[in-house]
């Protein structure tokens, strides 16, 4: 398993924890619960992070970066 293939597996689980988080919002809005509406928006919150990090769209300190390649 090479560096990309682990990318994707962490973005695969940001999408999981975001889709988790976007049902217990509904739930909680439909059925009027506010834990489950608070900790839906938590979830959504913890995987678009962990999709905008796994997926390199945003440098972290101490992170690697992309390298650019010069044009030819």
């Amino acid at each position: 398993m090479d560096k990309s293939d682990r990318r994707v597996a962490f973005a695969l689980v940001g999408v999981a924890i975001w889709l988790g988080g976007l049902y217990f919002v509904i739930v909680g809005l439909l059925y009027d619960r506010s834990p489950e509406f608070r900790y839906g928006a938590l979830a959504i919150l913890i995987g678009v992070v962990i999709t905008v990090v796994a997926s390199n769209l945003i440098s972290l300190p101490g992170l690697p970066e992309k390298k650019k390649e010069a044009p030819r």
